[in-house]
Formats: structure tokens, C-alpha cells, sequence
């Protein structure tokens, strides 16, 4: 008798192990202990020897809550792959909760359906699949992760 996979099978399973395996050859040849912006680097350059078509730093446009008309800022995401999968990546010892809310945002603005939490930081790469929540409006609202360009900044 075999006992049922928790794993989640989605349309997207062949793309994100595509990510994920030019996540570990970055890893592998640079291991831990680099700056996030590195790890970018290379990893657009993995992604590009291997045929997937990204956007690196997308801008996601977040608008005024009262009436959607005035844009109050951008959700930027490390990696829009495929127009599909948003990748965010840290170099840091661990992950917690907080990198997954990070994503679920991220997925909330983007509408995509899957997001991959990538840590270079660790001694082994650590991943992490997301998927937004039920209520993901709710997500919409956090904004922790809202980047303020200073022309968008109210004058003091």
C-alpha cells in the first residue's frame, strides 16, 4: 500500500523545476555567503542559457485604496519567469513566514498562480513553492513590501 503524496501537482510543475535547477547550478558554483544582488545576476544569466524568457525587477503598479486612482508605489519582485511564476530570492541563514507573505503579495498584484521562494543563503538552496491564498485580496492591502520611489513621496 502506498501512502498519498502531499505534493501538489499544477500545470507549472515542469517550469518550476526548470527555476529551481538553475537555482541549485548557481548555488553549487557559488555556494552561500554572497549578496542577494549576485545570486540575481547569475541567476538571470542561468535563466537565459536556458531558454526561459523572465523579467528581472518588474514593476507591479499599487494604487490608493479609497478610489484606485492614485499610485502610491511598486511591488517588485526578483523574477517574473515565463509570465508565469514569480521568483523571490534571499540570501539570508533562514526563511520565515514573513518571505512567504512577501510572495503571496507579490502573487496577489501579479495574478500569477504559483511563486518560488528561492534562499542562496544557506549551506544547501533552500526552495519553497507558493501558492496564493483563497482570499487573496487581503494580500493586496499589506504594504510591507511596497516600494516608495522618492517622487512619489509626499513633500515635507
Amino acid at each position: 500500500m502506498t501512502t498519498p503524496s502531499k505534493l501538489v501537482e499544477t500545470p507549472y510543475d515542469a517550469l518550476t523545476y526548470n527555476i529551481i535547477g538553475c537555482a541549485m547550478a548557481v548555488h553549487s558554483a557559488l555556494g552561500p555567503g554572497y549578496r542577494e544582488n549576485t545570486y540575481q545576476k547569475d541567476l538571470a544569466i542561468q535563466f537565459a542559457q536556458n531558454g526561459l524568457s523572465f523579467e528581472a525587477q518588474k514593476l507591479y503598479e499599487v494604487y490608493d485604496s479609497l478610489n484606485k486612482s492614485q499610485l502610491i508605489g511598486y511591488y517588485i519582485p526578483d523574477f517574473l519567469v515565463e509570465q508565469r511564476v514569480i521568483v523571490e530570492i534571499k540570501a539570508l541563514r533562514g526563511m520565515d513566514s514573513s518571505h512567504e507573505a512577501q510572495v503571496i503579495g507579490y502573487l496577489a498584484v501579479s495574478g500569477c498562480s504559483v511563486g518560488l521562494l528561492l534562499n542562496f543563503g544557506a549551506r544547501s538552496l533552500q526552495k519553497r513553492r507558493i501558492f496564493p491564498p483563497k482570499n487573496v485580496a487581503e494580500h493586496r492591502r499589506n504594504r510591507q513590501w511596497l516600494f516608495v520611489p522618492d517622487w512619489l513621496k509626499p513633500e515635507v
